[in-house]
């Protein structure tokens, strides 16, 4: 059985990640709010099958909680390993407790109408 190509939704979401620098992380709720889904768990099923990988990043998702998530289907040993080593390549670094060392690293999208311009990043105020 060959891989089937990419959903429309899965493309909106392979298309929004890759808004995400490198040395960041995003969550999967983020992400979910990004593209307009409620489910973080539909975005998680996205990157699993994502085709393009490394070139869309799904390493760069993580949990709300800040813990590193799954990657590839898997959320323990040596393919969550390779996760944590692409971000750490990347400078994201996880503390004793398996969370994001700096929380500085995690890159939110700012809802339209609380924003300045079209840049990603932290809330800006007029004036």
């Amino acid at each position: 059985m060959g891989m089937r190509a990419p959903t429309p939704f899965e493309e909106r979401v392979y298309q929004a990640l890759c808004e995400v620098p490198c040395g960041r992380v995003t969550t999967y709720a983020a992400l979910a709010r990004r593209v307009g889904v409620a489910s973080a768990q539909a975005v998680g099923q996205a990157l699993k099958r994502n085709p393009r990988a490394p070139q869309v990043p799904c390493h760069r998702v993580i949990g709300s909680d800040l813990r590193a998530g799954g990657f590839h289907g898997c959320r323990s040993g040596p393919e969550l390993r390779r996760k944590l080593d692409l971000l750490g390549s990347e400078g994201v670094v996880f503390a004793a407790d398996g969370k994001v060392a700096e929380v500085a690293r995690l890159w939110l999208w700012v809802p339209p109408d609380n924003r300045m311009d079209d840049r990603p990043g932290p809330a800006r105020t007029h004036g």
